[in-house]
């Protein structure tokens, strides 16, 4: 199957690019940001303003870039500068043309970033999102399918890697949140060290907290990837699961990539990572700093029973199977499976 993938060549969706090559695709993909002009200015009109404004540039490229290729899937992973000109474009490229969005795009945290993606929605043959409260959103924006996934973890990024001592002394830490400053997560982190929770930081943006100045002794460093980000997850005792109120968060990509890696997941307590893990045997929640703090201090007291949970985690994420393999092809699937826009509307006049 020859595959057109959208989106950008590198973190998890370039995972999932890979994903699809790993299942027998051939892809070619394209990063859009890549076709926009390098300046700095460009995300920040897509993010305050919104990426529909790029759409005449981005269809221009894509007709440079595409010339007569033909694919059977078209498949872009968030889809900011998507607007439906761009997937009339797509259509003469691909037979059908699918959206997966790992971010909220009708939600109220990133709203002007997906004018073009809600523009779009009616046009695609098959959305795919992570959360709920999308799939009624959608239908009322008029997308034809929408189908909602998990996030996953992927087959060999977020496999465990072969820990030696010297990851030891450079990664180890006691209770680590890995992740990036969001407003609500100053405050709460600020909370666990009062109450004397041994935290290390690791992420960007944490200079601009208002609590930098209490937390910069615990930050460790900006963003990782790759064998560093695993190493880290991996050699931490305790990994915190921090959800993004804005982004109407119940689990995230770490609620899957923890315990893909072996780790332990301290999260905070939702239905959706009640699912996924049995309180106590798979993973730790909390509902509050407080309760986190007494959990942590609870789990760093007992190695033996940090590791049983870290390992039956581990278990539990195998046998439940949300990884980017597997979600690939349940997309790939749906998408070939359904008729396309424009067939659908021709039956729809017809009746």
């Amino acid at each position: 199957m020859d595959v057109l993938y959208l989106g950008p060549r590198s973190g998890t969706c370039l995972d999932r690019a890979n994903a699809l090559r790993r299942l027998g695709a051939n892809v070619e993909h394209l990063s859009l940001r890549e076709l926009l002009p390098p300046s700095r200015w460009v995300d920040r009109w897509t993010w305050h303003v919104g990426g529909h404004w790029f759409g005449r540039r981005v269809d221009a490229a894509l007709a440079k870039a595409l010339h007569d290729r033909a694919f059977d899937l078209c498949h872009v992973d968030g889809g900011e500068w998507v607007t439906p000109a761009v997937i009339e474009r797509l259509r003469r490229h691909a037979r059908r043309v699918v959206n997966y969005n790992i971010d909220d795009p009708t939600g109220p945290r990133d709203g002007p970033r997906f004018e073009a993606y809600r523009q779009a929605a009616p046009h695609y043959d098959l959305l795919v999102v992570v959360r709920e409260e999308n799939l009624p959103e959608l239908q009322r924006l008029g997308a034809r399918r929408v189908m909602r996934v998990f996030r996953s973890a992927d087959e060999l990024n977020h496999a465990p890697r072969r820990i030696s001592a010297i990851d030891e002394l450079a990664w180890t830490s006691e209770v680590l949140f890995l992740g990036s400053w969001f407003p609500e997560r100053g405050p709460f982190l600020l909370d666990l060290v009062a109450r004397g929770v041994p935290l290390t930081i690791r992420g960007p943006n944490w200079h601009k907290a208002p609590e930098w100045e209490r937390l910069r002794a615990h930050w460790a460093g900006g963003a990782l990837s790759g064998d560093d980000y695993a190493r880290a997850l991996q050699c931490a005792r305790i990994n915190l699961g921090l959800l993004s109120r804005d982004n109407r968060d119940s689990h995230t990509t770490r609620s899957l990539e923890i315990p893909s890696l072996g780790g332990l997941l301290c999260a905070e307590r939702t239905s959706e990572h009640q699912s996924m893990y049995r309180e106590g045997a798979e993973a730790l929640f909390w509902s509050d700093a407080r309760e986190c703090a007494e959990v942590c201090r609870a789990a760093l007291a007992d190695e033996g029973r940090r590791a049983r949970i870290a390992r039956a985690g581990h278990e539990r994420f195998l046998r439940d199977g949300h990884r980017n393999e597997r979600v690939m092809q349940r997309i790939v699937d749906a998408a070939l499976d359904a008729a396309p826009v424009g067939a659908r509307e021709a039956q729809e006049a017809a009746a």
